[in-house]
């Protein structure tokens, strides 16, 4: 089992939240687990990119090469489309509908859509209405997470247990709309 993920995003959306879940995940299941984050432009609004890498064998390096991401999990569609060159031909790209719009010259959003179209292996989710729809709305992060779940290759119990170990000290609530959220892009992977 080989697993290179790309998780993208910009700063306050909650990707380093979920690849400690699939970190906490992977090495619940003694896999390999090697991460590399971008933390200098983390601020809210910052583009933040964190490489995670998965595997039953040793991993040398905790970066993924061009043409070598499995999977890119963007909490942004311009930030999925940022790395686009990372990804294999076969790779998967689970998305936010949604932009952040922290730029004076963001493309049009038809563009953005119109590209990301063309893959043959994109879920593109509005986790923003679906986490407010479903009173979850500081879950949206998990939610893309969900849908990202059979592309990862990890079991969905796997990540339930690991946002009960990750989310458990801030109390049953907080785990509790994790669980939802999860559940929620799990459904919508279909």
């Amino acid at each position: 089992m080989k697993t290179d993920i790309i998780l993208c995003g910009v700063g306050g959306q909650g990707i380093l939240s979920i690849a400690t879940i699939i970190g906490e995940a992977a090495m619940n299941e003694n896999l390999y687990i090697k991460q590399a984050e971008v933390h200098g432009m983390s601020q809210r609004g910052g583009d933040v990119q964190s490489n995670l890498r998965i595997s039953s064998n040793p991993i040398a390096s905790d970066l993924i090469p061009k043409g070598g991401a499995d999977v890119i999990i963007s909490m942004e569609p311009m930030e999925a489309l940022r790395y686009l060159p990372y990804l294999s031909k076969d790779g998967w790209i689970i998305t936010s509908s949604t932009p952040f719009v922290n730029i004076p010259n963001y493309p049009d959003m038809e563009v953005i859509k119109a590209d990301l179209n063309k893959l043959p292996n994109v879920i593109m989710l509005d986790i923003e209405a679906k986490a407010k729809e479903a009173d979850v709305p500081r879950s949206a992060n998990v939610i893309l997470l969900g849908a990202a779940q059979k592309a990862l290759g990890i079991e969905y119990g796997k990540l339930e247990d690991a946002i009960r170990r990750v989310f458990g000290r801030k109390g049953d609530a907080i785990v509790e709309a994790n669980i939802k959220a999860l559940a929620i892009g799990k459904e919508a992977q279909k």
